[in-house]
């Protein structure tokens, strides 16, 4: 692990070279969707963006800095913060900027009148601590992304968190958090009665994160969307892992469900098939992973697909004929089918999203 932002040539996440944008990158609008409201590609999510214009808002709000001024209407902007400065190594593991730049921030603005929060850094294994610490002051915060960084500043295996569930323990009124990065990354059960959007964007979940969502409730919860990943970063749960989610008996108000970017979408598949979950959900994404035709066959396979008005699988491995299947199955459901992947001769498959 290099101790500076990369130079030159990179990898990125899925395994393209990021430098090589041609002149339709610099003039590509972002993508308007909030991927709060909907499923997007990972790449307009997740990627290097020479305009930077994917990681300027948040929660429909764009991202500003203390360093930018405060605006007329601070209510309006979500505010960028600092977490983690050191780079892992021993003597720079504790390095945080976060409590200087909450106080700053406290100072310079109506804490009354902050309503989201993003937390940049290499890491945000102290912003729930110190978040929470705050909560009496932040009564109308309600969006919190922790780990608000692209994958050219720092890789996406590189985030480090803690536990999470104080943040949501100490704001029963938060609506939405976002998570990137899932190195250490923990969660307890928790009962939420205002959640609305929790989304989990990794190369490798874990399990026991998986297991802590599943035995949750959270009562207005519209979107969740889970980026499984695979084993070698972290992502070591399996499909018995998704069962309490699949229930749905802590998601009374679940519509959108994604469970993404995994290196066993097939299995996802075929425990989403029988899922009474399914039921309820307006739009289901299965994408971003190495889904093949036998995940595909066990999900026209099991329940009635028809009501939905979405089901994403982009970026996936399935043959010609699976895919006029799935469409024909499916003739008043809009289906996603994009970013069909070869595999390699070998039977190689990859995620969209790893390291």
């Amino acid at each position: 692990m290099t101790t500076n932002p990369p130079t030159g040539p990179t990898t990125g996440p899925t395994g393209d070279n990021v430098n090589d944008f041609h002149d339709e990158d610099y003039e590509r609008p972002a993508d308007p969707r909030d991927p709060g409201d909907a499923f997007l590609p990972e790449m307009a999510v997740y990627r290097e963006d020479l305009g930077g214009m994917h990681r300027e808002r948040f929660a429909g709000l764009p991202v500003r800095s203390l360093d930018e001024g405060v605006p007329r209407r601070p209510d309006q902007v979500a505010w960028l913060v600092t977490d983690e400065t050191g780079f892992g190594f021993e003597d720079d593991k504790d390095d945080t900027a976060l409590a200087g730049e909450l106080d700053q921030l406290l100072r310079r603005v109506n804490p009354a009148q902050v309503t989201a929060i993003a937390v940049t850094g290499h890491g945000c294994v102290n912003a729930p601590r110190l978040l929470a610490a705050h909560a009496r002051r932040l009564t109308r915060l309600r969006s919190v992304f922790l780990g608000f960084v692209e994958p050219e500043y720092w890789e996406i295996s590189w985030i480090r968190h803690g536990d999470i569930t104080p943040l949501l323990e100490a704001y029963p009124k938060l609506e939405r958090l976002e998570v990137r990065g899932s190195q250490g990354l923990e969660l307890r059960p928790v009962t939420h009665d205002h959640l609305r959007v929790l989304r989990f964007e990794s190369g490798g979940l874990p399990g026991a994160v998986v297991r802590a969502v599943g035995a949750s409730t959270f009562a207005a919860l519209e979107h969740l969307e889970l980026w499984l990943g695979v084993e070698r970063y972290g992502g070591d749960g399996t499909a018995a892992d998704l069962g309490g989610i699949l229930a749905g008996a802590g998601l009374p108000a679940l519509k959108r469900l994604g469970l993404r970017d995994s290196e066993w979408q097939d299995d996802v598949a075929a425990a989403v098939a029988a899922a009474p979950v399914v039921a309820r959900l307006e739009e289901l994404s299965l994408g971003m992973g190495m889904l093949t035709d036998r995940g595909a066959e066990a999900l026209l396979s099991g329940q009635p697909l028809t009501h939905l008005r979405v089901l994403d699988l982009r970026h996936h491995f399935l043959g010609d004929a699976m895919m006029r299947r799935v469409r024909d199955a499916l003739p008043g459901v809009a289906v996603d089918l994009e970013e069909r992947q070869p595999a390699e001769d070998d039977g190689w498959m990859y995620v969209a999203v790893a390291e």
